[in-house]
């Protein structure tokens, strides 16, 4: 959010909780679970670009228990999940609202490409950002991501996360330069 506001995006960031403050500029949503954010990500609309990188869950308890759930003799309860929505999928569909690009992300611990591709097919996003997320990445500033898109695959070194955000704004700000 920040970098693309940096470049003079009009930026809105439907955020999950955080400690981090809003950056300058940036009108920030915040939500709680998933079929909030998919509300708010939807209520943002229309939108030229959507950049989904929260990492929500795929699975929600069935019944939310109005209060504190006791121990009792029979043992720990048994919690029904249900699906979360696809949000990335959702706001990628075909239709009016749809963004004219759309960019995921995918966290990934093995085959990398061949798994981010794979998302990048089944979800109908245009862009995906992809990284390996099995050795220092979380709680870590650096990064090295891919960039894959139907045009290939283009890897970046490892480098600050705010400086992969700054690649990234420059990519899409590219993406959508007059060609004239």
């Amino acid at each position: 959010a920040t970098a693309l506001a940096e470049l003079g995006a009009e930026v809105t960031l439907v955020s999950g909780p955080t400690g981090l403050n809003a950056p300058a500029g940036v009108i920030r949503i915040d939500v709680e679970s998933a079929l909030e954010m998919q509300a708010a990500t939807r209520a943002a609309l229309p939108a030229d670009i959507a950049v989904l990188s929260a990492a929500v869950a795929d699975w929600r308890v069935d019944t939310v228990a109005g209060g504190k759930i006791k121990k009792g003799p029979g043992g720990p309860p048994t919690l029904a999940l249900i699906e979360n929505p696809d949000i990335l999928a959702g706001i990628a569909a075909p239709g009016p609202d749809r963004p004219a690009l759309v960019i995921g992300f995918a966290a990934e611990t093995s085959d990398l490409e061949a798994n981010a591709r794979a998302k990048l097919s089944r979800k109908g996003c245009d862009w995906i950002v992809a990284n390996d997320v099995s050795d220092e990445v979380f709680g870590a500033d650096g990064n090295a991501v891919l960039l894959i898109s139907a045009e290939g695959t283009e890897t970046w070194p490892r480098q600050s996360k705010i400086a992969v955000a700054r690649t990234l704004a420059a990519r899409i700000a590219d993406h959508f330069k007059d060609p004239a």
